[in-house]
Formats: C-alpha cells, sequence, structure tokens
C-alpha cells in the first residue's frame, strides 16, 4: 500500500520509510504540511498517511484539519506521530480528523499494528463503497439488458430538457418497439425472447451516438435521447439507427431470427414538456406500427419505411 510519510526532519523520515519498505509498503516522502497536502490532494493520493506533529507550513492537525475539510465517499486513514502525550494534545489532534496517534520514541511493532488496524478499516471501506455502487448500479440498470431503466431514462430526460432551458439547443427522443415481438415469444418461448431483447439491446446501444442516452422503456420498447447540433437531421438519424438495427439476424438458441423494429420520435427545445414529448414520441411509434412497421415516424406529415413493402418478420434457421 501506498503511505505518505510527511515529517521536516530527513534523518527521521527516511528511518521511517525503511521500516515501511521492510513492512512491504510504498512510502511517499513528503518534507512539510504544504507538500503532504499537495500529495493528499492528487487524484491517486495514497488512503494511508503518517503525518508529524511539528512541521514547517502546516504541521499535523492542520494538515488533518483541511484534509477533512474535503468532502469524499473514501476518506483516508491518518495517523499522527508526535513527542507529545498529554491528553490534551492526543484529544486535540483527534479532534482536528487524525484516525490515530503514535507517540514517540515508538516502536516498531507498534507501528505495523496500528498500520494494520489502519489498512482493515481502509479495506472494509472499499468494500463498502463497492456495495454502494453496485446497489446504486442496480438501481438505475434494467437487470435484463444493463441499459438504464425507466427511472433512469426519465431522470436523464428531465436532466437534458434542463440543459435545453439554460443553455437552449434541442434534442430528439425516440421510442423503439421490437415488432412482432408477442409472436416471437409465442413461438420459441420467453427465454428466446430474452436472448432477443438482450441481443437487440447491445445493437441499439452500439449504434446510437456517444452522447445519446438509451434505456430500457418497459417489455419489448425503449427509449434513446438524442442531443441534436445545429445540422443535425432526427429523421436521418433514427432512419440510420433503425436500419442497423435490422441489418444482421441475430443469432439466437433457436438460430438466427432476423428481427425489424418500429421508432416515433418526437422534438423538443427548452419549452418543451416532457410528459407531452413522450406522448408524441409514443403516438408516433403507434402510427408507424399501424402503417406496416419496420418504420420510422417523426413528424405528422413525414415518414419512411426502411424496407419498402416489406412486412417484418421472423425466421429461425438452424
Amino acid at each position: 500500500m501506498k503511505i505518505l510519510i510527511a515529517d521536516d526532519d530527513l534523518f527521521s523520515r527516511r528511518s521511517l520509510a525503511r521500516i515501511l519498505n521492510k513492512f512491504g509498503h510504498d512510502p511517499i516522502e513528503a518534507a512539510d504540511g504544504g507538500q503532504a497536502l499537495d500529495v493528499m490532494r492528487r487524484d491517486d493520493s495514497p488512503k494511508l498517511a503518517i503525518l508529524d506533529w511539528m512541521m514547517p507550513v502546516f504541521d499535523g492537525p492542520e494538515v488533518c484539519q483541511q484534509v477533512r475539510a474535503v468532502p469524499t465517499d473514501n476518506p483516508p486513514y491518518l495517523l499522527i506521530l508526535t513527542s507529545r502525550v498529554a491528553k490534551v494534545d492526543i484529544v486535540a489532534g483527534l479532534e482536528a480528523g487524525a484516525n490515530d496517534y503514535l507517540t514517540k520514541p515508538f516502536d516498531a511493532g507498534e507501528l505495523k499494528a496500528r498500520i494494520g488496524v489502519g489498512c482493515r478499516l481502509i479495506g472494509l471501506q472499499n468494500e463498502l463503497m463497492c456495495s454502494r455502487q453496485t446497489l446504486e448500479h442496480q438501481a438505475r440498470h434494467d437487470p435484463l439488458t444493463s441499459l438504464m431503466n425507466r427511472r433512469a431514462i426519465l431522470d436523464r430526460l428531465g436532466e437534458e430538457l434542463g440543459r435545453l432551458r439554460r443553455y437552449g439547443g434541442k434534442l430528439a427522443v425516440g421510442m423503439i418497439d421490437i415488432d412482432h415481438f408477442k409472436q416471437l415469444n409465442d413461438r420459441y418461448g420467453h427465454q428466446v425472447g430474452d436472448e432477443v431483447l438482450k441481443a437487440f439491446s447491445r445493437r441499439l446501444e452500439h449504434n446510437s451516438r456517444a452522447d445519446d442516452a438509451v434505456g430500457r422503456w418497459g417489455g419489448e420498447e425503449f427509449l434513446v435521447i438524442t442531443p441534436l447540433h445545429a445540422d443535425s437531421n432526427e429523421g436521418i438519424i433514427y432512419k440510420r439507427l433503425n436500419r442497423a438495427l435490422s441489418a444482421e439476424p441475430i443469432l439466437s438458441s433457436v438460430g438466427e431470427l432476423r428481427v425489424t423494429a418500429s421508432i416515433g420520435c418526437a422534438k423538443a427545445d427548452g419549452f418543451a414538456d416532457m410528459d407531452n414529448l413522450l406522448i408524441t414520441a409514443d403516438a408516433r411509434l403507434y402510427r408507424a406500427k399501424a402503417q406496416g412497421r419496420n418504420r420510422v415516424v417523426w413528424a405528422r406529415e413525414e415518414e419512411t419505411g426502411l424496407v419498402e413493402g416489406r412486412r417484418p418478420h421472423f425466421s429461425a434457421g438452424t
């Protein structure tokens, strides 16, 4: 583990570094409190620091105070090294934000034990943070497709509309539905249906633009949020996307399945209402399905079939 040693006494600092090397750690040295803070503010800062109480620029307790003043989900473990043994000094160091203290001259065995306590707490803290991140991911992502779930994609849409209100611009939303998905489930079963949903989701995510947001709206429906640039045409963007979604068959446990999709899209500026935007996209999706599926409808007067005159279908290979 990387461990910061902050001590203005070169001999003491190098002696402590040698001990830490023997314990299997990677010491990083700082000659005063200012250097120590510089190290602790790096993105790759050590998670454990041993700070001498008396140092130039900032003393040990001051370094602790400044480190603790920065909000973080993963705070470092701070150990103060001091020759002060009075209770009032020990209390002052702990109240400044130190996790532990060690009096000089220290015993190497005691130092190793106290560092061990710090390492264990850092490990538990990392496990807790990973668990929290996992729960947060599960709360905002669909378990089958790993796309954003309905709540998360709605939150993202709200954020994007708020951005439009503040800075201007436009965006489009595309409501996407896999054509004849119920027939696929009825014919091949829900396991194959899940295979198609997962493969379709990967294809949808892969063919979306880098700044698009993709989520599962529910069942076999998906929502794509597309920020628009000055020269963007939402109809062309979604037409290309739909062409890519049906370009190749999906490989499943029953063979190759050719899948198509219908898309209804709507455009918004900073004055748009989220509910009306979604209602419009949904209505255009149903128009696309009513007009033969496998097509994009993005305006009341404009529509296009990606495969002209051809009805979407499923076919299974062996």
